[in-house]
């Protein structure tokens, strides 16, 4: 084998190498996605969502509000319990783009849930934009903005109205 070829199957392996890493991060973000969501649907474990967060994450919602920092995070999911008393996210078709030690991606949730005021059920769905980063090996959130496509009761769905 000439010093050539040699050269030649080394930026193969290096290419095929980035492709096999940059796969394996996004399966570990969708992976922190779903874990996310588990917490979320087990009474909103805030501890555990916390700690899938960078220190200086931001989490927002136009309907629920804008959290700067692990602990105000930490803090806004120990009472959102007590704003959604049933949930389970549905999270779907994500789309991933992942840069080295950085990611974002963009996803559609549906969200069947009982808000606790009044016990009403209800349909929620949006498109959350996040960004991630890996700390210590590790993927995390920095930034996760939810954009809500519409919020109605389950009886009279969202046909004439998105938004109740």
């Amino acid at each position: 084998m000439t010093a050539r070829e040699n050269g030649s199957d080394l930026a193969r392996l290096e290419r095929m190498e980035q492709r096999l890493q940059a796969l394996e991060d996004a399966e570990a973000i969708r992976n922190l996605k779903a874990h996310y969501a588990a917490l979320c649907d087990n009474q909103y474990d805030a501890d555990g969502i916390a700690a899938l967060f960078t220190e200086d994450a931001l989490w927002e919602s136009p309907a629920l509000g804008c959290f700067e920092g692990r602990e105000a995070i930490r803090g806004f999911f120990r009472g959102a319990s007590q704003i959604f008393s049933f949930a389970i996210h549905y999270s779907m078709n994500g789309h991933i783009e992942v840069n080295g030690d950085t990611a974002r991606a963009r996803w559609y949730l549906f969200m069947p849930c009982t808000v606790a005021a009044g016990n009403r059920a209800t349909w929620r769905a949006g498109i959350d934009h996040e960004t991630y980063a890996r700390v210590d090996g590790s993927w995390m959130f920095r930034h996760k903005r939810s954009e809500p496509l519409m919020s109605v009761p389950f009886e009279t769905g969202w046909a004439r109205t998105r938004f109740a």
